[in-house]
């Protein structure tokens, strides 16, 4: 669950450089006005694709009521149902130092996930718990530019920290690589490498990639993986964007007190959201954004702090369920309402 969330993250940084190559060839750039401002157009990119590179992003998401089966120690537990899910996220991203190899900046973020759940064992009465539940964290990125074979490459390494309103909880390291394969006005390829350095993790190396392509037709595929999967098309003289496609979210947080003893545990959600995504540009600096569709979470767990996901102690399975997302963000980044 870490490492898919970690991923995440770390493509929000190595994707500054995906996009930000867009010469006719794929050559590294020679010019000095083109060293000059590639910083401009690296943060640019990144804040178009990705809401966590914005100086402030804030979404709300709503789920409709859903039944999930339950599992403990490997043993099967009745099905229960959540009448309420909802959370909050907030994050800032802040620029520190631009120079013309590399950025170093930091994430700061937020995430309140609200929760009633109904619980019981069969020909039991129900019992209802409502629960608010923090997660907090902060990281510093450094992202260099160079070249290895005569191909871009971008470096980006992070540590985060983690915690809740109660405790801090971890320190975790990432570091990964990407190599420019193809950049030009209609497409663009990369392939690279993230490094996890984190007990808790399944597998500390993830393979990624990414392609974007421009048909003549104005749709746009837009591939990150193993993060999202979207087909685009800019709408409303370039002051919309409509997409369709899933993308990788998570939910996480940590748990006390659960058995009485001092045993920290931590909650780990992949989920897989699908369905249509609008982006309206309000303004100059300000981003409008709306998802909805299906989200589809293979398993919820529960696990011991100092293991990992693939060990829960208790194990959780929902059901397929419609969720609806709203978020502004402040971007003065932003292609939107500029038209090309």
């Amino acid at each position: 669950m870490n490492r898919i969330k970690r991923t995440a993250a770390t493509l929000s940084l190595l994707t500054l450089g995906f996009n930000s190559f867009s010469q006719t060839t794929d050559s590294i750039p020679k010019g000095k006005q083109d060293s000059l401002n590639f910083p401009k157009r690296v943060v640019t990119f990144a804040a178009d694709k990705f809401a966590i590179t914005r100086p402030l992003n804030i979404e709300f998401t709503q789920t409709a009521p859903f039944n999930f089966k339950s599992e403990k120690d490997g043993n099967s537990l009745s099905e229960n149902r959540a009448n309420r899910f909802q959370q909050v996220k907030v994050s800032a991203n802040i620029n520190l130092i631009k120079r013309k190899t590399w950025l170093l900046g930091t994430t700061l973020g937020y995430r309140l996930t609200s929760a009633e759940v109904e619980i019981g064992q069969i020909g039991t009465s129900k019992t209802t718990i409502s629960n608010d539940f923090h997660y907090l964290f902060s990281s510093l990125n450094l992202t260099y530019f160079s070249s290895l074979f005569g191909k871009r490459m971008v470096y980006s390494s992070s540590v985060m920290v983690d915690g809740s309103d109660k405790h801090f909880e971890r320190v975790r390291g990432i570091f990964a690589g990407t190599m420019v394969l193809k950049a030009n006005q209609r497409t663009k390829m990369t392939a690279g490498l993230l490094v996890s350095i984190d007990p808790s993790a399944p597998t500390p190396f993830v393979p990624t990639f990414s392609y974007e392509h421009k048909f003549t037709n104005g749709l746009i595929a837009d591939i990150v993986l193993p993060r999202s999967v979207y087909l685009r098309k800019f709408v409303f003289n370039h002051n919309g964007r409509i997409s369709f496609g899933s993308e990788l979210d998570r939910t996480a947080f940590y748990l006390y007190n659960l058995n009485g003893t001092n045993q920290k545990y931590e909650y780990g959600q992949l989920d897989i959201n699908s369905g249509l995504t609008y982006e309206h540009a309000i303004g100059r600096h300000f981003m409008l954004t709306t998802k909805s569709g299906m989200k589809y979470t293979p398993s919820g767990r529960v696990f011991k702090k100092e293991d990992s996901f693939a060990d829960p102690v208790y194990k959780i399975t929902p059901d397929p369920v419609f969720y609806f997302n709203v978020g502004i963000s402040f971007n003065p980044f932003s292609i939107l309402g500029k038209k090309k």
